[in-house]
């Protein structure tokens, strides 16, 4: 069984295929803004991810300091889910500052006609996009809080079975059992 190492440049392409490839954005941006928001990740799941020296995202044992985990699967899903927010968040600026200097939406003369995207449906559909990743983005995160989460304490004597007597009532007033 051989582990596989995720690098920083595996997540961007991950992402950048997700998104359907498109060519206005490069995989080095991405990349770029992967190891620039480890410690947004971090905040989002509570966990102490960092790059390497070979650009690989990993984090530290809290019981054996000389032993480091890779980042899992559901840590990339959150990282991946907080691209897409940041990505049509900027989808949304651009379309809006485009808005505003468009302010023909359709021209017609002598028989034909040109018709341009009107630019505050489009940034409307965006702001729905991104509202929807927002959504599954505090989701994700709060389910893979909830999966690494560890008990500190189990308090209760859950060993010892218990006398339960249904018909038995409990007298509020004097706090004892009737029996």
């Amino acid at each position: 069984m051989s582990i596989q190492v995720i690098k920083v440049v595996d997540i961007a392409d991950q992402i950048h295929r997700e998104l359907g490839s498109p060519t206005d954005l490069s995989i080095s941006a991405i990349a770029f803004w992967v190891r620039t928001n480890v410690g947004t990740l971090n905040n989002m799941v509570n966990q102490n991810f960092r790059i390497n020296d070979s650009y690989e995202i990993d984090r530290v044992d809290p019981d054996n300091d000389t032993l480091t985990i890779d980042i899992d699967i559901n840590a990339i899903s959150v990282f991946k889910k907080m691209y897409m927010v940041h990505y049509y968040d900027n989808k949304i600026r651009s379309t809006l500052a485009a808005a505003s200097t468009d302010s023909v939406v359709e021209l017609s003369s002598d028989g034909s006609s040109i018709r341009k995207i009107n630019k505050n449906e489009q940034g409307k559909t965006y702001a729905t996009l991104k509202k929807m990743e927002y959504e599954e983005l505090n989701y994700l995160a709060n389910a893979y809080k909830a999966g690494e989460a560890i008990p500190v304490q189990v308090a209760g004597n859950d060993t010892i079975e218990g006398d339960y007597n249904p018909y038995r009532g409990f007298n509020r007033i004097n706090k004892v059992y009737n029996t």
